[in-house]
């Protein structure tokens, strides 16, 4: 996978230079720079196809907004990926403390409705494949 995120890198710095270059003819441009001009424009549009062709070879990659949103504000995406973990573990702690939570109120539950209601937990019990007598 990495050789196809360097061969769009490739063709990415070499189409960003052709656009440098296209520029500094087009700002001075003098009628004797139309052939030069021409060939910048056919190097830039065939540069456009090959950033085509490495697109199609990543089109399985999604990249989230927010990591765009990193980028414009002038911070790290890595920093993303870093504060996406890190509000994974915040919710998976949250989610096992909920959980452990409602194991705890289950059996005090069917302790409690055992000694209010012995028959009836005896057979709920015995339905959910419990121990009757627990």
């Amino acid at each position: 996978m990495a050789e196809k995120f360097d061969n769009l890198e490739e063709h990415l710095e070499k189409f960003v230079e052709n656009i440098r270059q296209l520029g500094i003819i087009v700002s001075d441009f003098q009628p004797s720079s139309q052939t030069g001009l021409n060939q910048k424009l056919n190097f830039m549009i065939s540069g456009l196809q090959d950033i085509e062709k490495c697109r199609q070879q990543l089109h399985e990659i999604n990249v989230p907004l927010e990591a765009f949103q990193y980028i414009d504000q002038g911070r790290n995406p890595q920093l993303y990926t870093k504060e996406c973990l890190e509000r994974a573990l915040a919710k998976n702690e949250q989610v096992k403390g909920t959980i452990d939570t409602m194991t705890k109120f289950k059996s005090l539950l069917i302790s409690e409705l055992g000694k209010v209601f012995p028959e009836e937990m005896a057979r709920y019990k015995a339905i959910h494949g419990e121990d009757p007598h627990s």
